[in-house]
């Protein structure tokens, strides 16, 4: 195993730095040696870089951020690593998750997780580019046990039309998938209502979020294209639980919502 496929950017800062550096310049099709031209560093400088040898100065996270418009994506990355904030937010994300008593999902792009079939899951993961595929959606199943438990958690689900509606994976998974969507739905802990297209502009454009509640005390989950970020602080709480509130007034009832998404899923065959 080389040092870049040792990057393990859900428990390391540093590790998810590296990664989002070769991600941005691949997608811009820059050479490693073009990247080094913009940061003034040669292209071995630029290797060690991506393979998480050398940590990114936070000169250069400006310069990147200047010259990619990434609005400080990589400034900020940089000063939380150096700064040791939270270096296993997913690991208390994943046990959160787990024993929270109440969860408040609301979701832009995907299927949560906890409701992802196996082949689903594996279609988003090979999608995003990642790797150890198999492993990846092992966790994402293991995940779904709590809702096995005795009580289990009650769960509030708000999904945008796009959600269901993008075929990922195809349409036999999808199909899977939608159908897998309303048996979960049927549940008495469980609401799924979708949010249409028609609702238009709204707070839940700005992306998807999780909150948690465990043992009386609530954090959330923001998903972010870098990975996410937990948000602990009770104001912010708040605040997420207001805009739930307010995306909650643009979902259709619950019996709406499932007759929608039997709709979608005949469409897929």
């Amino acid at each position: 195993m080389n040092a870049r496929e040792s990057l393990n950017p859900e428990s390391s800062l540093w590790d998810l730095i590296a990664v989002q550096l070769r991600r941005h310049r691949e997608e811009r099709k820059l050479s490693g040696s073009a990247l080094g031209a913009i940061l003034d560093l040669d292209r071995s400088s630029v290797s060690r870089l991506e393979s998480g040898q050398v940590k990114l100065l936070e000169k250069h996270a400006r310069v990147l951020d200047r010259e990619w418009e990434t609005e400080d994506l990589f400034r900020v990355l940089v000063l939380f690593a150096k700064s040791g904030h939270d270096p296993e937010w997913f690991k208390t994300h994943f046990e959160m998750e787990v024993n929270a008593s109440e969860l408040r999902i609301w979701e832009l792009a995907w299927i949560p997780g906890l409701f992802q079939t196996q082949e689903y899951a594996q279609a988003v993961a090979i999608g995003a580019g990642l790797r150890d595929i198999d492993a990846r959606v092992a966790v994402r199943m293991q995940r779904q046990e709590c809702l096995l438990r005795d009580p289990p958690p009650s769960i509030w689900v708000m999904l945008d039309e796009g959600a269901i509606t993008q075929p990922i994976g195809g349409p036999e998974v999808m199909k899977s998938q939608l159908a897998r969507l309303l048996e979960l739905a049927e549940q008495p802990n469980i609401s799924v209502r979708i949010v249409p297209q028609r609702a238009g502009a709204h707070v839940g454009r700005d992306g998807s979020f999780k909150i948690m509640t465990v043992d009386g005390s609530e954090a959330v989950y923001v998903e972010a294209s870098i990975g996410g970020r937990l948000v602990v602080d009770v104001t912010d709480v708040r605040s997420y639980r207001a805009n739930f509130d307010r995306i909650s007034d643009r979902a259709l009832p619950v019996d709406a919502s499932a007759e929608l998404i039997q709709q979608v899923m005949e469409r897929f065959g």
